[in-house]
Order: structure tokens, then sequence, then C-alpha cells
């Protein structure tokens, strides 16, 4: 008995030094948090959005993908990201792009102030003309088939509330029950600027128009339309921004995004300059090798505008074990509106409404965005994972995501000024899509907020992601087997008392 319990603890003497030996070759001592966030300052963000001004201005004033402002932006955030040593990449994709010629609405013979969904089909030439039809307003308004029963819609341009399904839903809808057009109103103040997503969601011509326009034109039922778009597609060519440090675990990576790209009509500074330039800032002030246990990989994608063309095509193009090792995404679109909201996207939709909640481990991606922006004394509201920015495909394939926006082309309310600051009534961002989201028109104090929270996050993220998918850190590995080890040793003093007393 003896010899076999001198044997036993031989053996598990033996193993302790083994698992300690392996203790330290696995989990190297790492750098304590530096506290990432406070290290950022407004100053060099704007530093960024000054250079995005600059390029636009002297591309056309904008930086839209397809065209050479566009090009110019990449090669600024790839040239910064190679110089602080990450491993960068810009690889190009094809997708339809979307030319409007010329667009114009008449209604009883009286012009109508509106524009005309990105990826509407065009009209023949010269137009059409039909009598205008009212879809009924309800809580899906145009969103069924249903919604049409007992209005004949055939051969006739449907008017349709905004709200509850996307512009193309509603379109695709009214084209099944023979519509020869669409218009849609907006459901709040202010412009609506809208997209069809993809040239194959689209059916039938269709434009937007304000709040007040639609309402105006719902009284005239019967009233003869005119409807003139001419627009084209074309084949384009254009890039993403991918940049991964070369440091930390390759099999859980930390993923982080903001689109690059501006629409045709302005130079995008806030959407989405701020965005870009909060994200490039933290990739700077991390550095391309620093210590921590997941890699973070940043990405800076083309063609949102278009339809989240470069993002989707991008998590489209992995393999799924490569998305496994995507462990989280965050996106941050629009970060400094000059009316500023603070929102963070609702990952278990805590709040009961909208789209739902997110894949397994979003809500706490939310939870942790709440408490990098208390730290601030800001409180956030949550926001629905709606499919308007680079999440959508993210969502699509199971990863958990989250992020941060201060808010778009909705109204604020009372409550909200009342909390934030600003004004009630007002857009977070009436510049939204326009020339004058332009470097005079971002708060810059929402954006220093929202930088800082969005790098604490990234940085204690890129040390663990075990509250989100339950994948441990090499320090968290470490201490786990420490305390086996020294389960291990007391196990071992046990038995060699035993042995003692065996030997007595």
């Amino acid at each position: 008995m003896s010899s076999r319990t001198i044997t036993s603890r031989r053996s598990a003497t033996a193993l302790a030094a083994t698992c300690a030996a392996a203790l330290f070759t696995v989990a190297p001592a790492t750098a304590a948090p530096a506290d990432l966030g406070s290290t950022i300052t407004a100053n060099a963000v704007n530093r960024h959005l000054i250079a995005f001004q600059r390029i636009a201005d002297a591309n056309g004033g904008n930086r839209a993908s397809g065209h050479p402002g566009y090009e110019a932006s990449v090669d600024y955030v790839a040239g910064k990201l190679r110089r602080a040593g990450f491993d960068v990449t810009t690889p190009e994709f094809t997708y339809q792009a979307y030319f409007l010629d010329s667009f114009s609405l008449a209604v009883a013979g009286q012009p109508v102030e509106g524009d005309v969904m990105e990826y509407s089909p065009a009209t023949p030439q010269g137009g059409l003309t039909a009598p205008l039809v009212v879809a009924p307003v309800d809580d899906t308004p145009g969103c069924e088939a249903t919604d049409y029963d007992g209005t004949d819609v055939t051969g006739k341009v449907v008017l349709i509330q905004r709200g509850s399904c996307t512009f193309a839903q509603k379109q695709q809808v009214a084209a099944e029950r023979g519509a020869t057009a669409a218009i849609i109103y907006n459901n709040v103040d202010g412009s609506l600027n809208g997209t069809l997503g993809d040239p194959e969601a689209a059916r039938i011509p269709t434009a937007g128009v304000t709040k007040q326009v639609g309402e105006a034109l719902a009284g005239q039922a019967g009233a003869e339309v005119k409807l003139d778009i001419q627009a084209r597609l074309e084949t384009v060519t254009t890039r993403n921004v991918i940049a991964q440090t070369r440091t930390g675990r390759t099999d859980n990576v930390v993923m982080a995004g903001a689109h690059l790209d501006s629409v045709p009509e302005g130079p995008g500074i806030n959407d989405n300059g701020t965005g870009s330039a909060g994200l490039l800032e933290t990739a700077l002030r991390m550095g391309g090798s620093p210590k921590v246990n997941n890699a973070v990989r940043f990405a800076f994608w083309g063609a949102e505008e278009s339809g989240l063309v470069g993002s989707t095509k991008y998590v489209q193009g992995l393999t799924f074990e490569q998305q496994l090792d995507i462990a989280l995404y965050l996106n941050f679109d629009m970060i400094g509106s000059p009316n500023a909201g603070y929102f963070t996207y609702d990952g278990d939709n805590s709040d009961g409404v909208g789209a739902g909640p997110g894949p397994q481990g979003s809500g706490q991606i939310e939870q942790d965005f709440i408490a990098a922006m208390a730290a601030q004394g800001i409180e956030v509201e949550g926001d629905d994972f709606d499919g308007r920015s680079d999440y959508g495909e993210f969502i699509a394939v199971g990863i958990p995501s989250g992020g941060l926006h201060t808010g778009v082309e909705d109204l604020k309310t009372e409550e909200q000024a009342a909390k934030w600051g600003g004004t009630a009534g007002v857009a977070f961002d009436p510049n939204y899509h326009t020339t004058q989201d332009n470097l005079a028109n971002v708060d810059r104090v929402a954006l220093e907020r929202n930088v800082k929270a969005l790098a604490t996050v990234i940085e204690g993220y890129a040390q663990s992601t075990e509250a989100v998918n339950g994948m441990q850190s090499r320090a968290e590995r470490a201490k786990l087997r420490s305390a086996q080890i020294g389960l291990m040793a007391q196990r071992l003093a046990a038995a060699e008392h035993i042995g003692h007393l065996d030997r007595a």
C-alpha cells in the first residue's frame, strides 16, 4: 500500500511540475490595460476629420465609393495603419452602383418636392402617368398584401407611409398587387433619404417625400401623378480596409468597423467620417503589436451607402470556420451628430420593441457600452438593430454585435433634450446625406465621449471576451490552471500525510 502511495505521489508531483512549466509557457505576463480611452482626445480625432474634408474638397465634394474621394480616403487610412505596424489589406469587390440622371414628380399638375429611393428602377423615357391611390395607415403600412384588401392598386401609383418594414418590402408588396409605382412618405419630420437595398430588391419606380408632403398627398386620392426617374446601374470596383494586430489570439478576434464612404451629395464628415476617424485613432493609439490576449481587427467599409455592400461581401466571403474566429463585432456609424443623442444597440431587446435581440452575447456588449458611457456621466438609450448599418451581415451569421451612434434623422424629444442637451423637435443630424454634412457640423463633445467609450470597450475585449462568448484569455486560463495546481498540491500533501500514517 505504501509503495503504491509513494509511486502515485511521485507521478502526481511530476504532473504538477509539468503543469507548472506549461503555465509559464502558455501564459506570459501581459501588460495591465492602459485605459486606452482616457488617452484619446477630440483634437486627435478631429485631425482625421480635417483630412476627410480636404479629401472631399479636392475630389468633387464627396468621398463616395466608386469616386476618387473614396480611393483617397482608403489610401489615407491604410497608410496610417501600415505605419503603425498593423497587418493591412485592402481587398477589392465589385457591385452595381446606382446613378441618378434626373428626377421629377408632379401631382394634379403641381410639382412635388421629393427624392428617388436608391436602386429605384427608371421609368420609361418621358416618365409615367397614373392615378394616385393611398395605402391604409395601420401598424404595418404597406408591409402586407392584406393591407390592400378592398383597394384596387392595379396600374396606379400607391402612396405609403414609412414604418414597420423596409422601403424595399413596401414597394415589393405594392408591385405584387399590381401598382405601377410607389411614393413613400416619412413618418417623422425631415427629409426622407432611402434605399431599396440592392437592384434585385427593386420592383417598381419609387420616390420618397417628407411627412408634410405625404400627408397633403393623402388627401388627393385619384389625382393624376406624373413620375419621371431616369437612372442607370454601373459596375463599380472598390475596396475595404482591413487591419489586424500582429499579436493576440487569431481564433478569437475582436472586430470593430465603421463605413468609410460618404453619399455622393456631400463629404460625409459625420456620416461616417466620425466613426472612421474615431476607430482609426483608437487603432493608432493601440498600435499594431499591443500586449493583448485577443487579436483586434479594424475594418473600414466601402459602399455602405449603396446597401451595406462592403461589409456584406466581406462576411459572405468568409468560411464558417473564419466566421467562428470572430468573437464579436462592434459598429460605429455617426458618432458626432450636431444635435447629438447617445445610443447603443439594444442587444437583448430589453425595450421589447423593434427587430428583436441580436445573437447570444449581444446583450452583454450593450451593457459594456452602457457602463463605458456611464463612467463619463452619460445615460444612453437602447436602439434597435434595424438593419441600417454594417452590423447586418454579422448578425445574420450569428456573431454577437453592438455599437454606438448619436442619432440620424429622427427628431430629438423633449425628454432627450432635457437629458442630453441640444434642441427638441430638431433632427439629431439635420444635415444627414446633404452637402452640409461637413466639418462645421460635428458635435466634438459627443464625438470625444463616444470615442473614449469605444476605445475602452475594444481594449477590454482585447483582453477577454469571456462575458460575451465564454472564451477565456490566457491570463484567465492561467489563473484557472494555477488554482488546479494548488488543489493538486493540497491533495498531494494529504496523500503524503496518509503515507506517513501507513508507515507509522
